[in-house]
């Protein structure tokens, strides 16, 4: 018959130790707010590509988009309101640690993609970009 223990005591030698230094960084993200101002035009319209990256400077490392809010992806369309001026939300992957600025590039197959230079990073990494 098998021995039951209440109580087994538990060898903390045996547990490795945890270096946390040594643990892979938490996945983090990168929030760019926008606004396009319409042209004055009661069609004005955009959409945003799911091929819109930020790319480092430093290494052309490319964070993905990873969810859009208040625009919609191609191939739909969004109309500007009256009031002539869209502002939306972009969540991108993360930018690497060394990053110091980036670039905003919607990466598409005709005229007309964004794209903005030398954004200077920061701590929070969250932004506000104009976009034309």
């Amino acid at each position: 018959m098998s021995e039951i223990i209440d109580h087994p005591e538990i060898e903390t030698k045996s547990k490795p130790k945890v270096d946390f230094k040594l643990q892979p960084e938490v996945e983090s993200q990168v929030t760019v707010h926008c606004t396009v101002k319409g042209d004055g035009s009661p069609f004005c319209a955009i959409r945003v590509w799911k091929s819109t990256f930020l790319v480092d400077a430093g290494t052309s490392h490319q964070s993905k988009l990873l969810h859009a809010e208040g625009i919609v992806f191609q191939p739909q369309w969004q109309m500007i309101p009256l009031s002539g001026v869209a502002r939306f939300t972009l969540i991108f992957s993360a930018l690497p640690q060394s990053c110091k600025q980036f670039n905003f590039e919607e990466v598409i197959p005709e005229a007309g993609a964004w794209s903005i230079k030398n954004i200077k990073r920061n701590e929070m990494d969250v932004y506000n970009i104009e976009l034309t």
